[in-house]
């Protein structure tokens, strides 16, 4: 009894599980299920943990097999197990095999929003965006709120900003892969609405914004937590939605500028604080509008123009500079949607009173098609998937 293992339950010595038998590893999207044999003496277990490494992602499971989610994709792990039974936590066991990941299977969430029956919403939807359908609930944000902005990884979505009866400086998170309510993160460095998102694989940044126009842009480490940091200036001030990015470049588009509505184009290098440089112009000066993108192209869509709302769809390629293309229309007029993306697919939701969900594919030309539907009508959502151009 002097080695401090054991304990008396119900009159039986009972020492902490020994290392479980680790099996197979087997690959899945961001995700490894890894198959185990139950330790030979510390019984009864009462569950089991699994970690991952690198990044010790654990994950309790009652039984063999555990499948490890939250993990990045396309990206090695090896696996251990660990019994826990009422004297505590066993040793874990040797690793598994070093696995490879799929890529994550591309998802697209939508956060916030306002309708006409209640100003701001906390609803969070899901879709998968290689499969048409109608969006799924997936979690709340940590407070309602509307005109916001969204970014993400390949595992983590972030939500900044926002009006919630004024304007916020929260930023939450979400782990894509599962549905639940957001956590908070951190804070901006400055309570605003209408901010333009983007981000690399690595980081998010936040650009622009209105209360009333600013040209201030920030950004965090996606992976940690914590308030946001000074990234540097815009070019000019202004409030947009619409921001899209390639894994090197962050482009932020359209929206309003000195009170008038613009059409101008923007970017910074992602990896490198710095100010706003020019890009070129859109085919039609619009705010209220939505973006998306893959790697290398993206989009500008919709958005409320001088004449109504606007149906326009633009493109522009990413790596070079200047003016945007049409790339064809919306299905109807639409202000307040959001993006999002897979590598070849672009994803526009939502928009005033209505619940709509449109498809295009980003690397040819043509009208939207219909996706789905939201689980409600709502406008001014936050968007973004753990596939955009930033992630790929």
């Amino acid at each position: 009894m002097a080695s401090g293992r054991v304990s008396k339950v119900k009159g039986k010595v009972v020492d902490i599980p020994t290392p479980p038998t680790i099996g197979t590893a087997t690959a899945g999207p961001a995700s490894i299920s890894i198959a185990f044999t139950a330790p030979t003496q510390g019984g009864p277990i009462r569950s089991y943990i699994a970690k991952s490494s690198p990044s010790d992602i654990t994950v309790t499971g009652s039984t063999s097999p555990i499948n490890v989610v939250g993990l990045a994709g396309e990206t090695y792990y090896t696996i251990s197990v660990a019994g826990v039974n009422e004297r505590g936590t066993g040793e874990y066991s040797s690793a598994s095999a070093s696995t490879l990941t799929q890529a994550p299977a591309a998802r697209g969430l939508f956060g916030g929003g306002g309708d006409d029956v209640i100003s701001e919403r906390n609803i969070i939807d899901y879709i998968t965006i290689t499969t048409t359908g109608n969006a799924t609930d997936f979690g709340d944000l940590t407070i309602a709120r509307r005109n916001f902005g969204g970014c993400a990884s390949s595992t983590r979505g972030i939500m900044s900003g926002g009006y919630a009866g004024a304007a916020v400086n929260t930023i939450d998170y979400v782990t894509i892969a599962s549905a639940g309510n957001a956590t908070d993160f951190g804070d901006l460095t400055l309570s605003r609405t209408n901010m333009a998102t983007f981000n690399s694989s690595t980081r998010g940044v936040f650009a622009v914004g209105q209360n009333p126009e600013y040209d201030t842009i920030d950004y965090i480490t996606i992976a940690t937590t914590g308030n946001a940091t000074d990234f540097g200036d815009a070019n000019a001030a202004k409030y947009t939605n619409c921001g899209f990015s390639s894994p090197t470049r962050g482009v932020w588009a359209v929206g309003v500028q000195s009170a008038a509505i613009t059409n101008t184009i923007s970017y910074v290098t992602i990896a490198t604080p710095g100010n706003g440089t020019n890009f070129g112009n859109a085919t039609v000066a619009r705010y209220t509008s939505s973006g998306c993108s893959n790697d290398t192209r993206g989009l500008i869509s919709s958005g409320e123009a001088a004449g109504g709302p606007s149906n326009v769809i633009d493109y522009v390629t990413i790596a070079t500079t200047g003016n945007a293309t049409d790339f064809g229309d919306a299905s109807g007029v639409q202000n307040g949607t959001a993006g999002c993306s897979s590598a070849t697919r672009g994803v526009f939701a939502g928009g005033y009173t209505i619940n709509v969900i449109e498809y295009v594919t980003i690397a040819t030309t043509g009208n939207a098609t219909d996706f789905g539907d939201l689980t409600e009508d709502r406008y001014s959502l936050a968007g973004f998937s753990n596939t955009n151009g930033g992630t790929q």
